[in-house]
């Protein structure tokens, strides 16, 4: 594996000899065509994080695992440095650093580039753009970051990050939701499909009564769309509302009826309470044979 290290990137001081020091920063600077193009092997002591960086939280145990792999086979990709005298910043592969420091490296492999402050902002947030480990809300808090910190467009965002305009626009529509809704994304209890859905609607008080018919009886993105679209049509959910009044013996049966079908399901009485009815919301035929499966076992 030290094999590996050797061949992979030269120590900084065999490159740069007495320029080493010097703080590189343009390709105008004595010493910048030994830096430009080369992987180089930089000591981790020298390197500290950009305080930019977008991704804050890194998951222990990923790191543990990518550890125990840098152990075995060594960095496969080098990270990315900015020069700055004496030390490195890193533009990115920060999960690369943290986890060769678990593993004990004293040296990792580095491309060293020349960039201001601006483009630093940038390749890191492109970088982070293109993870796939992102949450919805993530990517698009990304996205909000190039367009306002380094006053990109969206058509010129579109061309760096080879998306269309169209799923920029999307998924920056998610942060119109509330706190509540956007937590709910990132924590995978519902999808940035439900996200959108609710998005069709206008109110947040729609989108509050929406999600919580999402959560209470576990809607699909497309049973979502099907509620939003009857109260599009005029099916004001206010009538719905009525059923958080129902007694809470009703609401466990309610959420017992719908866990059962995987259907949405409202339970509705008179004001007296005596009678009442079970309404079951279906989407597709497939739903209705559920529903009789269901009543003839």
């Amino acid at each position: 594996m030290k094999n590996k290290k050797k061949v992979m990137g030269r120590g900084l001081n065999a490159i740069l000899g007495s320029d080493a020091n010097k703080d590189i920063q343009t390709a105008a600077d004595s010493g910048a065509e030994k830096v430009v193009g080369n992987i180089l092997d930089v000591s981790i002591e020298d390197i500290y994080p950009n305080e930019n960086q977008p991704r804050q939280n890194f998951d222990k145990k990923a790191l543990e695992e990518l550890a125990e792999s840098i152990k075995t086979l060594g960095i496969i990709q080098p990270i990315t440095l900015r020069k700055e005298k004496d030390r490195f910043l890193i533009i990115s592969g920060e999960r690369r650093f943290r986890a060769s420091k678990m593993a004990g490296l004293k040296t990792i492999p580095a491309y060293i580039r020349l960039v201001n402050d601006q483009e630093l902002l940038e390749m890191a947030l492109v970088e982070n753009i293109q993870r796939e480990d992102l949450d919805p809300i993530e990517v698009a808090l990304t996205y909000q970051r190039l367009l306002e910190e380094v006053n990109l467009t969206q058509e010129n965002l579109s061309s760096r990050i080879g998306k269309d305009r169209s799923t920029i626009t999307n998924s920056l529509r998610l942060l119109r939701l509330s706190p509540e809704i956007q937590s709910a994304i990132r924590n995978q209890e519902i999808s940035a499909g439900h996200g959108r859905a609710l998005l069709s609607l206008s109110g947040s008080e729609l989108h509050a009564y929406v999600f919580e018919k999402i959560i209470e009886n576990k809607l699909n993105v497309r049973q979502t769309e099907a509620l939003v679209n009857r109260i599009k049509k005029g099916n004001n959910p206010t009538s719905a509302k009525s059923t958080s009044s129902i007694p809470n013996h009703l609401k466990k049966a309610q959420k017992r009826i719908s866990d059962n079908l995987g259907l949405e399901v409202e339970i509705k009485t008179t004001a007296k309470g005596k009678k009442g009815k079970v309404i079951l919301n279906f989407n597709s035929e497939d739903e209705i044979e559920r529903i009789l499966k269901a009543l003839n076992s």
